[in-house]
């Protein structure tokens, strides 16, 4: 069991999974974007702009690891600093002000933990990312479709809606750092794999996700055709939705209680 965990967090981490700008170019057209937090500079790790879904225009955002050495470390192997969350947050509001849904894809192993970052509000920035999108006005639809980690990957998914690749993984710590703290041992990263509930399974068992979304055919351009038609489908249910507030809070009210409909697809 706890093996069969870890093995999800080793294919979430995968470097040949497609990454958020696979998606945003594979999914989406017109993909225009945009740089900076308009405080400090612009975080590579956090890509976001404007773009058309079929015939509806939206925002999306994503983190970003990249592939190959050279684009992992450019992109500080998908670790946002304050200055991506806060991007993130202003074209969110970008997007409230011009009534356009926001869709994000969430792939990190949490936010990076470095001592600027920290100097310069990285706290705060997730902080202000919960917050302010549990009443942003517009729908938000987030996607895991790798690694879920902590707060770093939270602050991109308060959200309407929240799906998760079958072999993406979310958690409030990574298993090697779960392992150094309880056991001192990093090597038991497996053991506590298991005992973090990290898998889609789990997350859709205790109501933190509503739909488990197949990898079959990952990457192929009818796997990219299947996810776009359900974006746009749920959006359109979304957009139609008089109570979306009230309902955002509705559903984070009952995480943990399992009280989920939707189904594997």
């Amino acid at each position: 069991m706890s093996e069969a965990a870890y093995d999800r967090v080793r294919l979430a981490r995968d470097s040949k999974r497609p990454t958020g700008l696979d998606y945003i170019r594979h999914i989406f057209r017109g993909f225009l974007e945009f740089h900076g937090d308009r405080r400090f500079a612009d975080d590579p790790a956090i890509v976001g702009g404007v773009a058309w879904l079929g015939d509806e225009p939206v925002t999306v955002i994503a983190i970003e690891k990249g592939h190959t050495a050279k684009e992992r470390t450019a992109r500080n192997f998908g670790a946002p600093q304050p200055e991506g969350y806060r991007k993130a947050l202003r074209l969110m509001k970008q997007a409230e002000k011009f009534g356009r849904p926001v869709i994000c894809f969430v792939d990190t192993s949490g936010a990076f933990c470095g001592i600027g970052a920290e100097e310069r509000g990285q706290g705060q920035a997730i902080a202000e990312n919960l917050m302010e999108m549990s009443t942003l006005c517009v729908p938000v639809l987030s996607v895991l479709i790798g690694e879920g980690g902590s707060g770093g990957a939270l602050a991109l998914a308060v959200a309407d809606r929240v799906w998760m690749l079958q072999n993406a993984v979310y958690s409030v710590i990574s298993p090697e750092g779960c392992a150094s703290i309880l056991w001192k041992d990093a090597d038991k990263a497996a053991e506590a794999a298991a005992s973090l509930r990290l898998t889609a399974e789990d997350a859709k068992g205790l109501g933190v996700v509503e739909r488990i979304l197949s990898e079959d055919q990952l990457g192929e351009k009818v796997y990219y055709d299947r996810i776009r038609q359900l974006l746009e489908k749920e959006l359109q249910t979304l957009m139609a939705d008089d109570d979306l507030l009230q309902h955002r809070y509705d559903r984070f009210r009952r995480l943990g209680t399992g009280a989920v409909t939707e189904e594997f697809t």
